[in-house]
């Protein structure tokens, strides 16, 4: 098949790839969590290498704890190449302590738990799900899932916001591919 050696940064750098790297499952699904948190706005080359950075700073293993104990400059100096890394850096303290005190220390299992932590939106919280749980609730539909769809011509007629494709594309599209088609066509729009 033509082009299917092609490998996009989302293939070796994405939420996925942010978990490999821990043994314990919380941290697992936390890395997965703070690895969307701070692709917002970044490239996956960027984000990748900031989990990394992350990880080093605080010991080694991305867990609840180890953020809260960390300083807040460590965690801002690891992620300071993510774009908005001030904000971002209150928010996975912030996102750390609600972990801790409302969520036994680990990733929530609904997309409205998700979204009440700071920084967290449905996209992510979809996404997240998929990731750190397997739970399939819906598409996480970005700007570039929205853009590309309706470019491809899949929503008639077009869509307007990322909401609406996100509805438009699980009223059809069959739930078995749910959990692949924003990693897909991020990939194709990467490459």
């Amino acid at each position: 098949m033509e082009g299917a050696n092609i490998v996009a940064p989302v293939d070796t750098m994405g939420c996925e790839q942010a978990q490999v790297k821990e043994v314990d499952p919380r941290a697992c699904r936390i890395s997965t969590l703070i690895s969307l948190m701070l692709s917002s706005q970044t490239k996956d080359e960027v984000t990748d290498a900031a989990v990394s950075k992350l990880r080093e700073a605080v010991g080694g293993t991305i867990t609840v704890e180890a953020i809260l104990s960390a300083d807040e400059n460590a965690i801002a100096d690891a992620i300071a190449k993510v774009g908005f890394w001030r904000r971002k850096t209150q928010y996975i303290k912030q996102t750390a302590q609600k972990l801790r005190d409302e969520f036994d220390s680990d990733v929530p299992k609904t997309v409205d738990e998700l979204c009440s932590l700071p920084g967290v939106g449905p996209k992510m919280a979809f996404l997240c799900l998929h990731v750190a749980w397997n739970i399939n609730v819906g598409i996480g539909v970005d700007v570039h899932v929205h853009r590309i769809t309706n470019r491809l011509g899949w929503h008639k007629p077009p869509t307007k916001t990322p909401e609406e494709t996100r509805l438009n594309l699980q009223s059809w599209l069959p739930k078995e591919l749910h959990a692949e088609i924003n990693h897909r066509l991020v990939g194709f729009g990467q490459v």
